[in-house]
């Protein structure tokens, strides 16, 4: 197959960059390790949020539910059948169970399925040597052994400390993919296994795949020559995206970057529609609570919180949003949501749900004034939205419910139910539907295939949108999957139009 050479819609201008904002990440940046911790302090220290670089205090917290009992394995050489040890996952014996996960992903996943077949035998993607940051489960292995098939190597760690299936690592090492992931990674394993992306013998990376920007912000601090020689980086995430812009306004960006988080077909149908189901999974999972008649606040009415919004709405719940946008706020009206402060309804509501890739969104000082049993909970793709870092404090006690489950116990005996320490609760605490990852997958196969294969000019050191018409095709290959038949243009009617039979059919400026 051919690489889609279309031109980018070239992106507005990112936000001025803050000095050390560079440094903002959803975990503490990259330092020198220290002397050996006991693991009590491993395990408190893993979860610290960037809401704050201040250290804990020492107090009543002593773990969380996400603590893995069996710790780190780094220092524990593994093989696969056909002797490789070029991986760093929790257990290799588990592979088989991880390879049945990926076979049902990939009935669910038409459209990176369709791809693969189609593309296959052209290898669009020889010679591309990949790292990858992503979130490592069923649904991203379809992708990562897609690229394969398209003749990428590859190199794979976590975005995610928690959100890593065991299993699911093991089968793509045993597949012979360098992966460098486990599910309850310290902050120290997590910029470990980046850096085992890049740094290797006999590899050079040429492009990068990320989700939030953290091997992008690994390899431009610490690798800025191998940096400079990349032929792009594709990045996912709202955090990563707003990374990418501060790099290009700090004329720090010296390569070509696709931002598949603001391409039409990945923001409909992985923001909304993904959300929409997986709010109420992740919910239901974690807390078995009952939906009817609880009072929520949803802080963000992006397309996050507009699918958070739509499923909670109708199962019966009274919500509420909060929004500093006044055109998503006229939105959320519309939609029959009454626009709040967050401080004038804390005290009343049931549960809290972030999503707005921000900052300090619900703070201690919320927290302080919610009702017991109120539960806590993150959708946006940072872990700095809740101020985790300060209930890590002498004065409240910490306690394990069930795995991503805490109490946070006040002096008084209150407490607030937090899920997945603030981070992205959805696929910490429950799955997203394949069939949508299926077109997150296409677009970013596609985004990759498209940089490398684009001919020297066309994208300069800067953030690209995705051509319309990759998003077009994406589309298209889900078609099947709902026995869709599409009305063609006859040769009159796109002269009238302006358009070509074949697409696209909408302006770079037309909004969905």
């Amino acid at each position: 197959m051919h690489a889609v050479t279309t031109e980018g819609a070239n992106v507005m201008e990112g936000t001025k960059m803050k000095n050390g904002e560079l440094n903002t990440s959803r975990t503490d940046s990259p330092a020198a390790s220290a002397t050996k911790m006991s693991k009590k302090k491993q395990l408190r220290e893993r979860s610290a949020s960037v809401s704050s670089h201040d250290s804990i205090s020492d107090g009543s917290y002593t773990e969380s539910s996400s603590d893995e009992e069996d710790g780190s394995p780094r220092e524990n050489v593994q093989k696969n059948s056909k002797g490789s040890t070029d991986f760093c996952i929790k257990r290799i014996s588990q592979h088989n169970y991880g390879r049945r996960e990926i076979e049902i992903a990939e009935q669910e996943m038409p459209g990176i399925m369709a791809l693969r077949h189609k593309a296959k035998e052209d290898k669009p993607l020889k010679g591309a040597r990949i790292v990858g940051c992503t979130h490592i489960n069923a649904q991203t292995a379809v992708l990562i052994e897609t690229l394969i098939h398209l003749g990428a190597q590859v190199r794979w760690a976590a975005c995610n400390i928690y959100s890593t299936q065991n299993e699911v690592a093991a089968a793509l090492a045993e597949a012979g993919v360098p992966v460098f992931a486990w599910r309850g990674e310290t902050e120290e394993d997590f910029w470990w296994c980046i850096d085992k992306t890049i740094s290797a013998e006999s590899w050079q990376p040429n492009m990068i795949l990320d989700d939030g920007g953290d091997a992008t912000h690994v390899m431009v601090k610490k690798y800025p020559a191998i940096f400079k020689l990349l032929k792009g980086v594709v990045e996912e995430s709202v955090t990563g995206v707003h990374r990418l812009y501060q790099l290009s306004q700090s004329a720090k960006l010296c390569v070509p970057a696709m931002n598949v988080n603001d391409s039409v077909i990945k923001t409909k149908y992985d923001n909304l529609y993904s959300c929409r189901e997986s709010i109420i999974d992740s919910l239901k999972r974690t807390t078995d609570i009952m939906f009817g008649g609880k009072q929520v606040v949803v802080c963000g009415y992006g397309q996050v919180g507009k699918g958070c919004c739509q499923s909670l709405k109708n199962m019966g719940c009274v919500v509420y949003v909060t929004e500093i946008d006044p055109i998503c706020a006229l939105q959320a009206s519309m939609d029959g949501f009454q626009i709040v402060k967050l401080e004038k309804i804390i005290r009343q509501v049931d549960i809290v749900i972030t999503a707005t890739g921000n900052k300090n969104v619900v703070t201690r000082d919320h927290m302080d004034k919610m009702k017991n049993g109120c539960i806590v909970c993150n959708m946006g793709h940072s872990n700095t939205e809740i101020d985790v870092l300060s209930l890590k404090t002498q004065d409240l006690t910490w306690e394990k419910v069930r795995s991503q489950v805490d109490h946070i116990i006040w002096p008084g005996g209150k407490r607030m139910v937090l899920l997945a320490e603030g981070r992205r609760v959805n696929l910490s605490c429950s799955s997203v539907p394949s069939f949508v990852v299926s077109i997150t997958a296409a677009t970013q196969a596609l985004a990759l295939i498209e940089l490398f294969n684009a001919p020297s000019g066309r994208y300069k050191a800067d953030v690209y949108l995705m051509p319309k018409l990759m998003d077009e095709f994406v589309a298209s290959l889900h078609l099947s999957a709902f026995e869709a038949n599409l009305t063609e243009l006859t040769e009159e009617q796109a002269k009238y139009m302006g358009l070509s039979k074949t697409g696209p059919f909408k302006p770079n400026y037309y909004r969905y």
